[in-house]
């Protein structure tokens, strides 16, 4: 039966994973990139290097667990499919993808991290019909607050053109840079997590929004104020994704506003929180969001890009 492999070496975690065509199934393997105590990320020439040591564990492990015979093999090789989106620690995994398809024969293609992303939700939310429709995408993570138009395209599988962003922090950084503030260690989300669900108050938050846009730097300062005035930290926590929810809530407001009722999708690392998810969800019941291991950084809609690319059938 065909498989299709794909890697995904982001600047958090080294993934590699295979699709099952026949079976629909992913098995993957990843692993956090190490970032030192008090630290928020890397840079990426220590991201690469860390990807050049991890990616053949990734490899090896996942061909213990399944017997590898790849029809194509993909890779995340850029940001996003929009110009001048680059980072190096993505070379790691386009240079292994093109590595072995030469050596293999078999075809390599090549893809972004947000559209792998928004395939793995997709595919883990059991909605993969959704590339033939147009639907509502948010990309949810350390490095992009995006919501997204997304329609079918035959080059890309995907069209993607963005309806609103943050203006300046990130979601995931306004979760890392709060947690590290508490003490806890870099990447912070489910730590965060588990202290704010011994909150025992809940503070009012307004989100920023402008347009379809969202700012989100004033929550870093607000989480601070309360550190300092002695507020516990359970309820820092508690604020700080109160104040996500409440904003990914207003700018799915005004993207349902502007395209009209369409599915909507809730991807990327910061999906994966359970009390933003159940906010979100009690404005918008019928919105998909995908299984943490399919939310967080993983290759495995880098993989089901190759059988998509490949054979045309989700």
């Amino acid at each position: 039966m065909p498989d299709f492999l794909g890697v995904d070496t982001s600047n958090y975690t080294t993934s590699a994973a295979v699709y099952v065509s026949e079976e629909k199934k992913v098995y993957q393997m990843k692993k956090l990139l190490p970032v030192r105590e008090g630290e928020l990320g890397l840079r990426q020439s220590d991201a690469v290097f860390h990807h050049t040591k991890q990616l053949p564990d990734m490899i090896e492990q996942l061909c213990g667990m399944y017997s590898l015979h790849p029809a194509a093999v993909s890779a995340s090789a850029r940001p996003r499919n929009i110009e001048g989106s680059y980072m190096p620690c993505f070379l790691c995994g386009e240079g292994f993808a093109r590595s072995y398809g030469a050596i293999s024969g078999v075809p390599v293609h090549r893809t972004s991290h947000q559209i792998g992303h928004i395939l793995a939700a997709l595919y883990s939310a059991d909605r993969l019909s959704l590339v033939n429709e147009r639907f509502i995408a948010f990309h949810v993570s350390g490095g992009t607050t995006d919501c997204l138009l997304c329609e079918p395209d035959s080059e890309n599988v995907m069209d993607i053109s963005e309806i609103g962003t943050s203006l300046d922090l990130k979601a995931g950084q306004a979760v890392d840079r709060t947690g590290v503030m508490l003490g806890l260690r870099f990447p912070c989300g489910a730590e965060l997590e588990k202290l704010a669900l011994g909150a025992d108050k809940h503070i009012k938050v307004k989100p920023v929004i402008k347009g379809n846009d969202c700012c989100m730097s004033g929550i870093e300062n607000k989480c601070r104020q309360m550190l300092d005035s002695g507020e516990r930290p359970e309820n820092i926590a508690a604020c700080c994704l109160d104040f996500v929810a409440e904003t990914i809530v207003a700018m799915t407001a005004a993207a349902v506003s502007d395209h009209g009722e369409l599915p909507i999708l809730y991807a990327g690392g910061v999906m994966s929180d359970k009390l933003i998810k159940e906010r979100i969800l009690r404005s918008y019941p019928g919105a998909s969001f995908a299984a943490p291991e399919f939310s967080c950084d993983n290759a495995a809609g880098v993989a089901i890009y190759g059988c998509i690319k490949e054979t045309g059938a989700i």
